[in-house]
């Protein structure tokens, strides 16, 4: 089958497309024929070789962690999914015409496969984050990066349970934020004033899903540390922030996001649409950071 290979570490210009062994489910398993497959951030660690000192990857490899596809072949032990289902969900094999999953949900009818496949990374995220802030309805959070594709996400979250989101993002994404039913601001000197300035209650949490050094003005905002979260910035470690990135996926926690993206409760922009022959310059928009949105391969 085809997929986008690496045959070595190094930067984008190393993927390309080859041919590789067909998968074959096992117990617990699902074989889809991918429709679409996002990139991310991630992938390009991997692809780099940056990973190598937390674990190996054996070359030749084929990256790619969340897929949207249909069903067409169901492990051992499997239930409530056949052949012919529209799925979403994890895999490590992603940039392939077939690929694995071991957690997956339905696909709502209607729902465009590339936004299916944008959705998994970035929603397991900004749930997690929102469970571990304990946001309540009629606090006010903060969410660095309320434009992109985690910080989005936790932002019409947070908007529909009845938090009040004051959002930072650049000049020219402060109108997707205001569509998100967040409170627009901007980053940079002077995001203090700002914030209390539109929030004078002050705020109730803060999540930083951009990375941007603005943690010492968020400790500022919250007086402290206590309920202050990043998975972006490294330099909470230093300033006593919890950092989280451990990944808990839940197929229930997908198929309630599915559905609500399906029926414009939520959104997920997807920035652009690329086969796999362009692999290459896809690494390159997702390194560059500012894509605008998730991208999408496809077969």
């Amino acid at each position: 089958m085809r997929a986008v290979v690496i045959d070595q570490f190094g930067g984008p210009e190393v993927l390309h497309v080859g041919e590789v062994r067909e998968p074959e489910a096992g117990p617990g398993q699902v074989r889809v024929r991918v429709e679409a497959a996002a990139v991310n951030r991630f992938d390009g660690k991997v692809r780099s070789g940056a990973m190598e000192g937390v674990f190996r990857t054996k070359l030749p490899a084929v990256l790619g962690v969340e897929v949207a596809g249909v069903v067409d072949q169901v492990g051992e032990g499997v239930e409530g999914v056949t052949p012919g289902d529209r799925v979403a969900g994890w895999t490590s094999r992603g940039y392939a015409e077939l690929a694995l999953l071991n957690l997956c949900a339905p696909v709502p009818d209607g729902l465009d496969a590339s936004q299916a496949a944008a959705l998994p990374v970035v929603g397991e995220a900004a749930r997690r984050a929102l469970r571990l802030l304990a946001v309540l309805p009629g606090e006010t959070l903060l969410v660095h990066g309320a434009s992109g594709g985690v910080g989005g996400v936790a932002t019409q979250l947070a908007v529909a349970d009845g938090v009040t989101v004051i959002g930072t993002a650049s000049a020219g994404n402060q109108s997707r934020v205001a569509a998100f039913g967040a409170t627009p601001t901007t980053y940079g000197e002077g995001l203090v004033e700002r914030v209390r300035a539109l929030a004078p209650q002050g705020v109730d949490a803060v999540f930083d899903a951009a990375g941007r050094g603005a943690l010492p003005d968020s400790i500022t905002l919250r007086g402290g540390t206590d309920r202050v979260l990043t998975i972006a910035d490294p330099a909470a470690h230093e300033l006593g922030v919890e950092f989280n990135e451990r990944s808990e996926p839940s197929a229930a926690d997908l198929a309630d996001l599915l559905g609500r993206v399906a029926r414009g409760e939520v959104s997920v922009p997807v920035a652009a649409v690329l086969p796999f022959t362009e692999a290459a310059e896809a690494h390159r928009l997702v390194g560059g950071g500012h894509a605008g949105g998730k991208v999408v391969l496809v077969p």
